[in-house]
């Protein structure tokens, strides 16, 4: 039970951070977000890294963090050109969907199988993600192209999320030194080479700032929900909830119009997290 709230807390933290990078992004560069945020969400680490870490970590903690980490930032690269191209109607799902079914499918096939209602509520989730990540307008066409970018966007997130699945109890909090590691490294080698500003002021820094202590906690909440023997297939897609709280933020401070296929998704994931918890 404890590692299906830590989950859903994580969804929820990590909706937030998303929705302020998105916020910075509309005003700088959405590249120089991505990695002053996490540079930003350093000091953060450093402190759960001191409160939470026990012991030390292996190699193979950082090793297959840095990993993950790699993955990740690649899918926040890909996340944002594939909605630049004005069909986030179409991408969002498609994204969001692949990255809670890849760690499903892994969990599936390394642990043991869940209870039904579990696997039910899991699949509710995953549907939940597809319903609320249906919004925006579609202002772009539809090619195989944008399909398959959608698809290679989800995937990245859904290795993130598998690989610190996997990793299991043993390894603490430590991989997210290594997942820092590799995402900073790859994020920085791409900064040099497009040769981008990370100089950001005023309030788009402000909600970077946020954005990147948001990440982090996010991050280690799953670490966490994962440690304490939440199977995979059932944490990873209530961790992949987090469209959800970007929705309710967008229309809570933004005064977005929510759309009824996506209010059907909040009582959706409203549905999911009931039937995993009992």
């Amino acid at each position: 039970m404890l590692s299906i709230l830590l989950a859903a807390l994580s969804a929820g933290v990590w909706g937030t951070g998303d929705f302020c990078g998105g916020k910075a992004s509309q005003r700088a560069n959405p590249l120089a977000v991505a990695v002053l945020s996490q540079l930003l969400g350093l000091p953060v680490l450093v402190l759960c890294l001191v409160l939470l870490g026990d012991g030390w970590p292996t190699p193979a903690d950082i090793g297959y963090g840095a990993l993950a980490g790699v993955a990740g930032f690649g899918g926040i690269l890909l996340l944002y050109r594939g909605l630049s191209q004005g069909v986030m109607s179409i991408f969002a799902p498609i994204s969001a969907v692949t990255a809670a079914v890849i760690p499903m499918l892994v969990g599936l096939v390394t642990e043991a199988t869940p209870r039904t209602l579990g696997l039910i509520g899991a699949g509710c989730a995953i549907a939940a993600i597809g319903l609320v990540s249906m919004g925006g307008e579609r202002t772009g066409r539809v090619t195989p192209k944008l399909v398959g970018l959608a698809l290679a966007t989800g995937a990245m997130f859904g290795v993130f999320f598998a690989i610190l699945g996997v990793l299991g109890s043993g390894a603490g909090v430590w991989p997210m030194a290594g997942v820092r590691l590799g995402s900073l490294g790859v994020g920085l080698m791409v900064v040099a080479a497009t040769r981008t500003s990370l100089r950001i002021t005023g309030i788009p820094w402000r909600w970077t700032a946020v954005a990147g202590i948001f990440d982090i906690g996010a991050n280690v909440l799953y670490v966490l929900a994962v440690s304490l023997h939440g199977a995979l297939s059932i944490v990873a897609p209530i961790a992949s909830l987090y469209p959800v709280s970007t929705v309710l933020l967008a229309l809570g401070i933004d005064r977005e119009r929510v759309r009824p296929v996506q209010l059907a998704g909040l009582g959706l994931a409203a549905t999911a997290l009931v039937l995993v918890a009992t």
